[in-house]
């Protein structure tokens, strides 16, 4: 892809992602950084980190779209195939650190798989 350039609007979408293993979803961001950037920005960035393999989207219950850091994915493979966790009561979304084997499928090629659980978090549970 070339020189990635690290413009002041890149480093603070990044810094969102920097301090947390949460999930954002991309209402979210673009509400957390509407004051430095417009909407097109926000999601013209969060594209480039996902080509870059540095975030990885899934669908949320709502229908929108969240981002979460990848590890140990590329520009040219993501390996974040795992399922996602949101909670009906607080909203809040994350990744789960749970391997579910995806069966191999006869002349298909699996790239991306999304599974979200629903339920209460930690959190809502006490």
């Amino acid at each position: 892809m070339g020189i990635s350039r690290q413009t002041p609007t890149v480093k603070q979408i990044w810094s969102t992602f920097e301090k947390t293993d949460n999930a954002y979803s991309v209402v979210d961001l673009v509400e957390m950084h509407r004051k430095k950037m417009n909407k097109t920005t926000v999601y013209r960035i969060l594209d480039r980190f996902e080509q870059e393999g540095k975030l990885h989207a899934f669908i949320g219950r709502n229908g929108l779209k969240w981002y979460a850091k990848c590890h140990e994915c590329s520009s040219h493979t993501h390996v974040d195939i795992h399922p996602h966790f949101q909670c009906n009561e607080c909203g809040s979304v994350k990744c789960l650190d749970v391997n579910i084997p995806i069966p191999p499928i006869k002349d298909h090629r699996i790239q991306k798989a999304n599974l979200l659980l629903l339920g209460q978090c930690e959190d809502c549970i006490q």
